[in-house]
Order: structure tokens, then sequence, then C-alpha cells
């Protein structure tokens, strides 16, 4: 399995133009206690159709299925973000879905999730083990399984975020994103570095679920051997074979984040901007706050605010 390349996120940009946001992409370096240096610019997918930026990967697959395919009814296993953009995705394509979670998940995503008319079903403590059972379920039922963050054709679509936010801010620098499997950060690394090589992308993890950075530092895809982080979108035991080629290629750093820095950093969204993010959508955030990232006094830099939610300020 491949990658996708930059001519397969334009084509995902024109497949699913009508059925995401264009997301606004707001200056903030003022803002911020200290002031950052340089420009500090945030990208707020949590305004996104269902909350996250999840909408534009499963948009793409579902639109690149074949109508038997459609016709057997999506499946897929998520830490709620996912499992949304499915459900929404598979309610404009007329077919049903099933959503396999997490005990760990939100028990508002859970209902969100059912509002948009999928099955769910609340299976193991973690993701990996609600996406065993979602593997089996789609095996036995004949559903087509849709990967949160390795399938080239979710990828491609996560990619368009980096196409908008070079046409958006051209003189952006740094782009600093959330990591959980890596399925985001692939597509936005993919566009931007086609595009712009010479521009820096910077991962951001939760210390208690370093995943790709335990997988880069043993050179090969590691399963952590617990998760300890309530940031439940980030936190995936393990990645995959492609997803860490990618991101050895084309991500400059990996930094780490604490969950309370992600909350504190949720807190000033929510006290400043008026903006709710989960603690994944302050993850990038978090990091510049605390200090995790060198910035130079005329670096331009994009945060991405990925998800919405209320567990980073409640």
């Amino acid at each position: 399995m491949t990658g996708p390349s930059l001519a397969d996120i334009e084509a995902a940009a024109d497949r699913i133009k009508d059925r995401v946001r264009r997301t606004p992409f707001l200056r903030a370096r003022f803002l911020l206690d200290p002031p950052a240096p340089g420009e500090i610019l945030l990208k707020l997918e949590c305004l996104q159709v269902t909350g996250s930026f999840k909408p534009r990967g499963a948009s793409n697959a579902l639109a690149s299925l074949t109508p038997e395919e459609i016709g057997r009814g999506v499946i897929t296993a998520s830490g709620g973000n996912h499992g949304l953009a499915v459900s929404y995705a598979a309610r404009a394509a007329d077919t049903r879905a099933v959503v396999y979670l997490p005990e760990s998940t939100a028990s508002e995503k859970a209902e969100k999730i059912a509002a948009w008319g999928a099955e769910v079903v609340v299976e193991g403590s973690v993701w990996d083990d609600s996406n065993d059972a979602a593997l089996a379920r789609a095996e036995a039922d004949g559903l087509t399984y849709i990967h949160p963050f390795a399938d080239p054709r979710v990828i491609a679509g996560q990619g368009t975020l980096g196409l908008e936010m070079l046409k958006q801010s051209s003189h952006c620098d740094t782009f600093v994103i959330a990591i959980g499997g890596g399925g985001l950060i692939s597509g936005i690394a993919t566009a931007i570095k086609a595009m712009k090589p010479e521009a820096r992308i910077i991962g951001v993890e939760p210390v208690g679920a370093p995943t790709l950075t335990e997988s880069l530092a043993a050179g090969r895809v590691v399963t952590l051997p617990r998760i300890e982080t309530a940031a439940g979108t980030l936190a995936p035991r393990r990645s995959t074979e492609l997803n860490l080629e990618i991101i050895r290629q084309r991500v400059d750093e990996i930094v780490l984040v604490d969950d309370q820095e992600m909350r504190e950093a949720a807190r000033w969204l929510w006290f400043e901007m008026g903006v709710a993010a989960e603690l994944s959508g302050a993850a990038a955030l978090a990091a510049v706050r605390a200090g995790r990232i060198s910035l130079d006094a005329e670096e331009s830099v994009g945060l991405l605010i990925c998800g919405a939610g209320r567990d980073g300020f409640t």
C-alpha cells in the first residue's frame, strides 16, 4: 500500500468540495501570554461539519467506493471523530454505517454518531480493541471497512487541509499538527511538502500516547504497552507502516505535550476566542504555549485546532 500523491489530494479536494467547509485561518499572536515570536495562525477545523477535520477523509473515502461497496454498508472503529465523519458521509451516500467505539469515548460523541443514523457498538478499552472487533464484524457481515488513518483515500482527504492552509496563507513557514494514528499529518505533510518543500512540519503527541515517537525511535511500528492520556482521539496503541513511512519522510519533528498543557490550551481557546476545543484539538497550541517548539522572530506558524469538544475545559 502506498500513500497518496499531490494529484490524489487535489482530486480529493475537488471530490469533497460540496461536502466540507472551508474553515478560517486566524491570526492570534498577540493573544498568547507571553506573546510568541513571529506570526501565529489558528486553523479552526473544529468548526468543520461534525466538529473535526475527519469528514474530509471519510467523505473522500466513501466518494471513492464502488456502488457495490457502498451498497453493502460501511463500518469503522473510532475514538469518536472519525465515527462521526463516517456517519455523516454514509448518510450523504444513503447507506448504512456501523461504528465501533472504545469505552473511553465521550458519551456525547456516541450520541451524536447515533443521531447521524449509525449503529453504535461500544467494545474494548482502547481504539485498538474496538478496531479488532470492527474488522471481525466487517468480515462476518460483508460490510465495507474504512480505516480512520491508514486508508490512502482517507489520508488524501485529510491532505486537503494542507492545500487549504497554503491557499489561505501561502507565506506560512511552519505547520503544527496533532498526531493520533498519523493519517492527518501524513496527508497534510504530503500536500505541503509537495507545494512548499522548505516548510517545516511538526507533529504533536500526548506524553501518555507517544505512538509515532516510539515507532520512529525504534525504526519500526511499535505497540504501546498502555495508554495514559485523556486525549482519546490521539491515543491508538499502534500506527501502521504506511503512516510511519510518510511521517519519517515528510515530518521534521515530533514533540510531546501532557494532558494539563492541552487542558490549559483548550481553556485559553475558550476564554480568548470562544472556541470549544477538545484536548486533541488544543494539542498544537499547547506545544507552542509550553515552549516545545523553537520559533524565530520572523516565523509564521500555523496551528491546527483539529477538533471541537468540552473535555478540554470542563
